[in-house]
């Protein structure tokens, strides 16, 4: 449905815009901090395998006057089977009303995997990762990364932007870019510039709760507003085999504020 127009130093540019209180860290704490971060995120990919939750998924378009068109919408719950499986039950997907935009198979890969991003150990070498300072995000000290893939392969789907990772529990708290990816010679495919917000779920884990994407698609038929909206709502937990073990030691905190939706 669309195709990355948005350059990797822009969106430096425009994280560099916003910035404050910019921290002068060497390479290898640098080095240090996304070790750390990618192994947490790990540890929270797993966890979230063993919860259930409810995703609503909405697309809708406009046209040049602000006037809404059509609408896709899908309504699932992730669930176990009675055997332990994780399955996706659709709960409500509504007649698609689109009439000047469809949905592709990267549309789908960017929904499931690329949206709700996370940037774990094994991911790590995938990627350009370049800090770009400390912000305050939502009174949230966060270390924020410019993300850029190294190689993009066939078939696969990356994402570009900037994540904000909380610098005590060392994890993404909030994401912004674009999916990413090679797409076949002659192709009109658009993809959204999009924020993903996490909260904390059961005092451990950052979990994504929300996506939002208000853009205009540059199609070569002419531009395209959308507008796109993903909720991951009632987590509860299956069953667990993961623990996060956090350094610091003494006595706990309390949980950090979180971030505000928009």
């Amino acid at each position: 449905m669309f195709r990355i127009l948005l350059s990797f130093s822009l969106l430096a540019g425009l994280a560099g815009a916003a910035r404050a209180n910019v921290d002068q860290l060497s390479e290898a704490q640098i080095n240090d901090i996304v070790a750390r971060f990618a192994a947490k995120e790990a540890e929270f990919q797993r966890a979230r395998e063993n919860y259930t939750y409810r995703q609503t998924a909405r697309i809708q378009e406009f046209d040049e006057s602000g006037r809404a068109l059509g609408r896709w919408e899908v309504v699932a719950d992730i669930i176990f089977s009675p055997e332990g499986k994780r399955t996706e039950r659709v709960v409500r997907a509504p007649v698609p009303t689109l009439q000047r935009i469809i949905l592709t198979p990267e549309d789908e890969q960017d929904l499931r995997n690329v949206q709700p991003f996370v940037l774990t150990t094994n991911e790590i070498a995938k990627y350009y990762i370049r800090y770009l300072g400390k912000e305050t995000l939502d009174e949230i000290p966060c270390y924020a990364f410019a993300v850029k893939p190294k190689k993009m392969e066939r078939g696969q789907r990356y994402f570009e932007g900037i994540v904000w990772v909380d610098d005590r529990d060392l994890q993404i708290v909030k994401s912004y870019g674009r999916g990413v990816g090679l797409l076949k010679k002659g192709s009109d495919n658009q993809f959204p510039k999009f924020e993903t917000y996490r909260e904390q779920i059961d005092g451990k884990y950052w979990f994504p709760t929300y996506t939002i994407a208000n853009d205009t698609l540059n199609f070569q038929t002419g531009p395209q507003p959308i507008r796109m909206s993903v909720r991951y709502e009632d987590y509860k937990q299956f069953k667990s085999d993961v623990t996060i073990k956090y350094d610091t030691p003494g006595a706990a905190t309390p949980p950090p504020a979180q971030p505000k939706k928009p």
